[in-house]
């Protein structure tokens, strides 16, 4: 669970595919923070983070449409098998889908992020399907996948072949270059990965964001609630209790008290002053 006082934003965005970029907090690369990083001081892109054998490689383009890139291949210095082009407006939390799924399979033996075990396109969306979103009828060889709202859904081309075609295309919000949220595949993308990172657009967990950060247009179409400051927690009689033993106990006076006072008692008053003398 997020400790609510790392909270960076004052609202939460629902439903999350219309978040948008954060400007604030990225944890698109959290689950690769231990792969090296190559920062890059010529180019569009601007930091790469690849796998221990570079095998699996993802660009950060920050100036540009599509920030992040990511690749797959046999080897460190092989064509890459398949690719993953994001754009600026996808929000990092579904990023972080896919280099989860990655950071979780790569190993030095592993070769699951390359190839794909089932054949069936379903498999790729199925996450979107388990949460209700709705199948269109296929047009002019393209299936769609919407979301109850219709402002999200997954469009792939069973038509189109080759290595370098791009049928898988996640979307999100209306056309415009500040508003709409795409995440395409390459045609040998393996469908888990497809499916993790779409199970991350079906996932109804808000997220946080600073309400001067959306675009104005994303912020009409998505729910937007504030964020509390978390409240003092009630103490249980079990907190009181051990919150009174850990008290000092009050210092007594010179003279013994009766059992259970908690007071000092007063100083014994004076006895008569002595007889005065007579010459």
């Amino acid at each position: 669970m997020t400790d609510p006082t790392q909270i960076d934003g004052d609202v939460y965005v629902s439903p999350r595919y219309l978040a948008g970029l954060s400007g604030h907090a990225d944890c698109s690369f959290d689950p690769v923070a231990h792969w090296p990083h190559y920062h890059l001081d010529a180019g569009p892109c601007q930091l790469v983070i690849a796998s221990p054998d570079h095998r699996i490689k993802i660009g950060w383009f920050g100036d540009d449409y599509d920030i992040w890139q990511v690749s797959a291949a046999a080897d460190a210095v092989s064509q890459a098998w398949w690719t993953a082009r994001i754009n600026q407006n996808t929000p990092p939390e579904i990023v972080h889908g896919l280099t989860s799924a990655l950071a979780t399979e790569w190993d030095e033996n592993s070769v699951s992020f390359l190839r794909t075990p089932s054949p069936s396109w379903a498999d790729a969306i199925r996450p979107l399907l388990d949460a209700g979103w709705e199948r269109k009828p296929l047009t002019r060889g393209v299936l769609e996948i919407v979301s109850p709202d219709g402002l999200a859904g997954a469009s792939i081309d069973i038509v189109s072949s080759g290595p370098h075609a791009e049928p898988v295309t996640l979307w999100a919000g209306p056309p415009g270059w500040g508003t709409r949220t795409e995440v395409i595949f390459s045609a040998r993308t393996p469908k888990h990965l497809i499916a993790a990172t779409a199970a991350a657009f079906a996932d109804p967990t808000p997220v946080a964001r600073y309400r001067d950060d959306l675009d104005p247009q994303l912020a009409k179409l998505a729910h937007l609630t504030p964020v509390q400051p978390p409240r003092p927690a009630t103490p249980t009689p079990l907190d009181l209790h051990r919150a009174t033993a850990a008290r000092p106990a009050p210092a007594l006076g010179t003279r013994s008290a009766s059992r259970g006072s908690t007071t000092t008692l007063p100083p014994a008053p004076a006895g008569p002053p002595p007889p005065a003398r007579h010459r």
